[in-house]
């Protein structure tokens, strides 16, 4: 039967109830509120100790917070305790309501598992209600949904006695309301740690751009990050000082334009091959005022967001320097080292790009055709290019008209001649030849001209050879003969058109070629060009001269390079010979 005081006992619990739960929410963290739990039995619910055990990622309980004992916090504090050995108790002994109790009469069997415990030694009493020192109390802490948060053990009653129905129901109370403290806390302890986590990654993002735009601004080559897609696909968006610097532009009038915009007409073609995806290519880029500049663009594809729009980034490396050493190197492989005409591989280079193999489709000669000449049709066009490849019968600058190929001798092939032909080399049409008539749709045949009409025109080649160079050099010394072969390369360029070609083949040869020229007229320009060589040529204080040679034959497909230098070369001495020494003009 109630006494007459248990009301005021129980509303003096309900009020220190009241204090312990209302001490939860105030805590900070989740390590306070589990500390706070752990207080409030000892403060509020009449025990002497009690532990908080918190499940962790793995299902197994850890000791995270122990009151009432400073021995038993030392020993239990931290200490993890498997979550099977934890099952088996919470199945075993007396449900008291939500809470279990296993009396010391059943946990002896629990002495050895590996749950963290201690017993604080204390008498034994022999009322039935006593409170054993080997007795265990726990009450679960669940989560709404019911998952287990924790397991909440209590021992030592204050009163010695097992706790009664007021002090059942209270202990469950202040579990249930240490179960949403503690949901509560371990909430807002993933979002603080959400929080700082991206803080820090805003922070790295932050500094991230802050290291891309220090890279992309100060880089001591170009960059230019340019849109993809669109239609403005291409425009330059943003521009570094040293990519305005190489160009000259100023960046607010850079972003008015696209690469396409300001690369060179002629690399227009290299620009669209180029693959946005990682594409490199070699380019002229126009600076402000009006020259160009050779650049390496390397592009890639970045994207702002994971699914936001994409950029085309650009380095822009200037090249000059290195392009300009190529075609310095190129242009020595090509060209002779003391005259700076092409040399003997250009010419044979050029001739080749000319010359195709047709040496079944050859119509026959007709009668009275000068050997060596192949007989076309004289209405094919001429290539307008830069002229190549010459052949057929040679001229003499005497009047002697047309002189066939007579002073060939054994080993040197009518131009065109079969393989079984005597002297014959069998090229055939693939050696020495640039062009194919059979495969190159865009080939012009050379074809020479066969008389003096109006469209008799065709590529004139004049091999030269001087005349009494060689007492100069013996004379002399070769510095002086070498200053006579610049003065006469000099002399050469000078009376051609600017489409034509001067070559030194070596030593004191020279060739000229010469395209879309009549017989008369090829006549009249070898004429020209002797009488520029004959004059004195001062050297040293001195005066020198040297004489000059001339053949001229046209360039004929179906003739090889090699074939066409040979022949031109035997028609040159044939010139010489026909004419006295007196009419060589010497120095």
């Amino acid at each position: 039967m109630e006494t007459e005081s248990e009301p005021y006992v129980r509303l003096a619990s309900l009020r220190q109830l009241h204090r312990v739960v209302a001490k939860l929410s105030t805590a900070r963290s989740l390590a306070d509120t589990l500390q706070t739990v752990a207080d409030g039995v000892v403060e509020g619910l009449g025990f002497e100790i009690s532990a908080v055990h918190l499940v962790q990622a793995d299902g197994d309980l850890v000791v995270a917070a122990v009151a009432g004992s400073a021995a038993a916090e030392s020993m239990m504090a931290g200490r993890v305790g498997p979550r099977t050995a934890w099952e088996r108790r919470l199945s075993m002994g007396e449900r008291w309501g939500a809470l279990h109790f296993i009396p010391y009469t059943e946990g002896w069997v629990l002495d050895d598992d590996e749950v963290p415990q201690w017993h604080a030694p204390s008498p034994v009493r022999d009322t039935p209600d006593a409170w054993h020192p080997m007795d265990r109390l726990f009450a679960p802490l669940c989560a709404s949904d019911g998952e287990l948060l924790g397991v909440l053990s209590v021992d030592r009653p204050r009163n010695g006695r097992r706790p009664g129905a007021w002090g059942c129901e209270a202990l469950q109370m202040y579990a249930s309301q240490a179960a949403i403290a503690i949901s509560n806390a371990r909430l807002r302890s993933n979002m603080q740690r959400a929080l700082v986590r991206l803080e820090r990654e805003q922070q790295a993002l932050r500094a991230s751009e802050e290291s891309f735009r220090q890279a992309f601004e100060y880089a001591p080559s170009g960059m230019a990050v340019a849109e993809m897609g669109g239609d403005q696909h291409g425009r330059l968006l943003r521009i570094n000082d040293a990519l305005c610097r190489l160009l000259g532009r100023p960046a607010a009038a850079m972003r008015r334009y696209s690469f396409s915009d300001l690369v060179h007409p002629d690399d227009i073609g290299t620009l669209l091959r180029t693959s946005a995806e990682g594409g490199r290519a070699e380019l002229r880029l126009a600076r402000r005022d009006g020259s160009y500049v050779w650049v390496s663009l390397r592009n890639s594809v970045v994207a702002d967001t994971a699914d936001g729009p994409r950029y085309l980034l650009t380095h822009v490396e200037d090249i000059e320097e290195r392009k300009r050493h190529e075609l310095q190197l190129a242009h020595r492989a090509s060209h002779d080292s003391l005259t700076g005409l092409p040399n003997s591989a250009e010419l044979r280079a050029r001739l080749g790009s000319r010359l195709c193999a047709r040496p079944d489709d050859r119509p026959v000669a007709p009668a009275g055709a000068v050997p060596g000449v192949v007989s076309v049709d004289p209405s094919a066009g001429y290539a307008s290019g830069r002229p190549a490849g010459y052949g057929g019968d040679f001229w003499d600058l005497e009047g002697l008209g047309a002189i066939p190929d007579a002073g060939q001798g054994p080993g040197v092939p009518a131009p065109g001649g079969p393989a079984d032909a005597p002297g014959g080399t069998g090229y055939g049409g693939f050696a020495g030849f640039g062009a194919d008539s059979g495969t190159d749709p865009h080939h012009v045949h050379a074809v020479p001209p066969k008389g003096e009409g109006p469209g008799e025109k065709g590529l004139a080649v004049l091999f030269c050879d001087l005349d009494g160079f060689k007492s100069i050099n013996d004379r002399y010394g070769h510095h002086c003969g070498d200053a006579v072969l610049i003065e006469v390369a000099r002399r050469l360029e000078a009376g051609v058109r600017d489409d034509d070609t001067v070559a030194r083949l070596g030593g004191d040869e020279f060739v000229v070629l010469a395209d879309g020229l009549g017989p008369a007229e090829a006549q009249d320009l070898a004429v020209r060009l002797r009488n520029a060589i004959i004059p004195p040529i001062q050297v040293d204080g001195r005066a020198v001269r040297v004489g000059a040679s001339f053949g001229i034959g046209w360039a004929s497909c179906g003739m090889t390079a090699e074939e066409v230098l040979q022949s031109a070369d035997q028609r040159m001495y044939v010139e010489k010979r026909s004419r006295s020494k007196g009419q060589r003009r010497a120095g």
